[in-house]
């Protein structure tokens, strides 16, 4: 961690040359004359930094790297680490908490780490910087601008603490040698940052009825959300609540975001979701995407956004991730080819009963729905199932979906969907709404229909209806991981038969690997490096 080069880039180098992001608010043209002494003078440059970290966030799914949704998943029990059949084992040291997987994958997360803090970098050059900006009389802009830049800060430190436990944390722009700093201390920076967006971020800034421009950007009803995450994790995981935010605080945020009837759920569930809504159209080898809810949708309270005019020539703003997910080298449309990682866990499979509708619209059933030209041979950890949330689309010839340069790799710009309304919900129950009943409720009477049977609302209930809703959604893991490593960790253990190669084979997971590493990640050996011991590993990782 020791050199700039690594961790730290500077926003006049990566933070200002950037494109844009599913024609919305990111669409600027790149600035090639920008230096700092004659920037982060006016509101106009304030306001084109902020992209930048916009920007910065997004290259955290966008450069590449190993991304947090998808490690998310793989740690999870909904799904394995799949991949080719003679693909290197390094999502298998995931899946199993285990580096006798791969031993020499002992930077995973290297690409992960650098493109967070290059992230954050972006977001305190700003912060420090702002004070150099003339804002004249419109200090709510100037509000405005820091609690969005700190809500993206907060949001990266908030992926980070979670996968590692004890982060450097940089609140400056800085290539000094920052130690490790235990977790609460970072915890109180997000707490700190997510509640000033939560207070300044104005009510009317990005009204969701404007969502074709506004889709994307930080609100208050977001870092009110967010918050709520934050808090239930921490107080979850570490078995303390300790931090600078109530429960009251928090749950009286949710009401407030659920009050301002800014947001809804989706009518139909697979509406939220391309690859579960569109119909392919053979006779003008079309889709009929008109079931889709869009990106913009009533439902998402936070996106991160992507586009599909990623190239290989430094324009980076697509969803990289998405294609590991798509079904093994195989078009099949609506459905379009990725690598074949994170094949579904047949428990998460029989966790749904029929009448859900979330089982249909969450699962590829690769048998069941008849996918022609699937080469078994080619998959490890097969189960027969794969995610349909986040996946590639094709259209009935086989050819790519994506727009742009049509590149099934690059091209993908499907948005991640950060923070839904229906997690507004539930976890408003969870924190014990007088209304936690029907909040519950309501999101069991869109997935069951006219098949709707009351449960009784209480944690366990909470946290089953969680699983089958959040499916795929990056969130499940952490749920577990709330509840408390052990717990987690016998949840997650299993050994199940899979087949890789066509040949049998078994998924094995240890309880006591979880144990051993308390669930957290590896530092990333060069990091450990660079920093001359600096920085130390976490347990189980040695």
């Amino acid at each position: 961690m020791k050199t700039s080069k690594i961790l730290y880039t500077s926003i006049l180098s990566t933070g200002l040359f950037l494109s844009g992001c599913s024609a919305s608010f990111l669409d600027v043209e790149p600035m090639t004359d920008v230096l700092e002494n004659n920037f982060y003078k006016t509101i106009d440059d304030a306001e084109m930094a902020l992209i930048g970290c916009y920007d910065g966030y997004q290259r955290t799914s966008s450069n590449g790297n190993l991304s947090f949704t998808v490690a998310s998943e793989i740690l999870s029990d909904n799904c394995f680490g799949g991949t080719g059949h003679t693909d290197g084992r390094g999502y298998q040291v995931l899946d199993r908490f285990d580096k006798a997987q791969s031993p020499s994958d002992n930077n995973l997360f290297d690409g992960t780490w650098t493109d967070y803090y290059a992230g954050i970098f972006r977001c305190n050059t700003l912060l420090t910087k702002m004070e150099e900006t003339d804002f004249g009389d419109q200090q709510n802009t100037q509000l405005r601008i820091e609690g969005e830049t700190r809500f993206l800060r907060a949001i990266m430190y908030f992926d980070l603490v979670r996968l590692f436990g004890r982060v450097p944390l940089l609140t400056s722009p800085t290539s000094e040698n920052v130690p490790q700093v235990e977790a609460k201390e970072t915890y109180q920076l997000i707490v700190e940052d997510l509640k000033f967006a939560a207070d300044n971020i104005p009510a009317d800034a990005y009204p969701k009825s404007n969502a074709a421009n506004n889709d994307g950007r930080v609100t208050a009803h977001a870092a009110k959300a967010l918050l709520a995450r934050v808090y239930l994790f921490y107080t979850g995981y570490y078995g303390v609540d300790d931090l600078a935010v109530t429960k009251a605080e928090v749950l009286a945020g949710l009401e407030e975001v659920i009050s301002s009837n800014e947001f809804a759920l989706v009518e139909e569930f697979k509406n939220l979701w391309p690859a579960s809504s569109y119909i392919p159209v053979s006779n003008d080898n079309t889709l009929d995407r008109s079931q889709y809810a869009g990106k913009g949708n009533i439902e998402v309270v936070f996106a991160k956004k992507f586009n599909n005019t990623q190239n290989y020539n430094g324009n980076i703003d697509g969803n990289r991730w998405l294609v590991m997910l798509g079904l093994r080298n195989t078009n099949f449309s609506p459905y379009g080819q990725g690598w074949g990682a994170c094949t579904v866990n047949p428990r998460l499979v029989n966790a749904f009963s029929d009448n859900d509708a979330r089982k249909v619209a969450s699962i590829i059933d690769i048998e069941g729905e008849g996918i022609a030209g699937f080469d078994i041979n080619d998959q490890r950890e097969y189960t027969g199932y794969a995610n349909k949330k986040y996946t590639p689309t094709s259209l009935p010839d086989g050819s790519s979906n994506t727009g742009g340069d049509n590149d099934f790799q690059i091209s993908q710009d499907q948005d991640y969907f950060v923070i839904r309304y229906a997690d507004v919900l539930l976890m408003a129950a969870e924190l014990g709404s007088s209304q936690a009943q029907n909040y519950f409720n309501l999101v069991r009477q869109r997935a069951y229909g006219s098949n709707f049977v009351a449960l009784p609302v209480n944690q366990t209930n909470i946290l089953q209806e969680r699983r089958l809703e959040f499916a795929f959604e990056g969130i499940r893991y952490w749920d577990l991981l709330r509840q408390g490593v052990e717990s987690a960790a016998a949840t997650i253990a299993q050994t199940q038969n899979v087949l890789s190669g066509s040949a049998p084979d078994q998924v094995v997971i240890n309880a006591q690997q979880i144990i051993s590493t308390k669930g957290l990640m590896q530092i990333p050996n060069n990091q450990i490096t660079l920093s001359n011991g600096v920085l130390t590993q976490n347990d189980g990782w040695n």
